[in-house]
């Protein structure tokens, strides 16, 4: 490495970077064409640029448990759910890998969650035949042999991008209805198909405020702008969510930040100026 005056990264300068919703489709693709370990490859690296994403680590177990490493998946599952413990998709997994290993008393208290939570829904909320669905395949797996099923067949129905864009678009008319939970409901199906985009994510966020849930807001802000540190809306809404909080500091840091990236004729500047002078519009 001698004096040639040659520069060399650093490691961490070394490191290749993602594009964690450009890895997490081909993650899928994989995934749907049975090459697991391409799927679980693609899904670590989208892991990397985004480690805290539940629907990523979701589609990490499902690839794990297409090769039969249910240890892996369940290892993934519950990262998954300690993120979001809501997804259905990720507790049914759970529920049926721990059936695959044996551990019947824990697969048990899975079923017995999504249960209480399919009683609260009926048959009328959104999640209804997802929970129906999930309830069914539990069972099938708690079924004396059920547990002993062939690894290597997921049980998730992916969903492509055309559906993925129907849901995003029935999210936002959700969300300007004020239906923010059944608006949640849409955008876990669109995130299921595009992974963490930071547009999905930004009204994931959206949403969890308009519902009053001001941590589940901000980790999906915070999320989005890992992602996209220019997102306009994700950096707007984090803004009116510090308005919310009392931290006017914080809220003109991100109006500053929005005058650098979106300084001509930007809606979204002057909507978080309204904000901070004068607090959030009467609902």
């Amino acid at each position: 490495m001698g004096g040639g005056g040659m520069t060399m990264p650093t490691p961490s300068q070394a490191t290749p970077t993602y594009d964690p919703a450009v890895e997490y489709q081909k993650g899928q693709a994989a995934l749907q064409d049975g090459k697991f370990q391409d799927a679980e490859h693609h899904f670590g690296n989208s892991l990397a640029a985004d480690p805290n994403n539940a629907g990523t680590l979701f589609m990490l177990g499902m690839a794990r448990s297409g090769r039969g490493d249910e240890k892996g998946a369940v290892k993934a599952y519950e990262k998954s759910l300690k993120i979001d413990d809501g997804q259905i998709g990720a507790r049914r997994e759970y529920g049926v890998a721990l059936a695959k290993l044996g551990q019947n008393d824990k697969a048990q208290a899975q079923l017995d969650l999504l249960k209480t939570r399919a009683d609260a829904c009926g048959d009328s909320c959104p999640q209804s035949a997802d929970l129906k669905a999930a309830l069914a395949a539990v069972q099938a797996a708690l079924a004396p042999g059920g547990g002993a099923a062939a690894p290597g067949k997921t049980s998730l129905l992916l969903i492509d991008p055309q559906h993925g864009d129907s849901a995003y678009v029935a999210a936002v008319r959700l969300i300007n209805d004020h239906r923010y939970q059944d608006a949640l409901a849409e955008l876990s199906r669109a995130e299921t198909a595009f992974g963490p985009h930071p547009d999905v994510l930004t009204y994931t966020g959206y949403a969890w405020r308009k519902l009053g849930r001001y941590d589940k807001a901000e980790f999906y802000y915070h999320e989005a702008l890992a992602i996209d540190p220019d997102h306009v809306g994700a950096t707007e809404y984090y803004g009116e969510l510090m308005v919310e909080r009392g931290d006017l500091p914080g809220a003109r840091k991100m109006l500053a930040k929005l005058e650098r990236i979106c300084s001509f004729g930007c809606v979204e500047s002057e909507d978080l100026r309204r904000w901070i002078e004068h607090g959030p519009p009467a609902s």
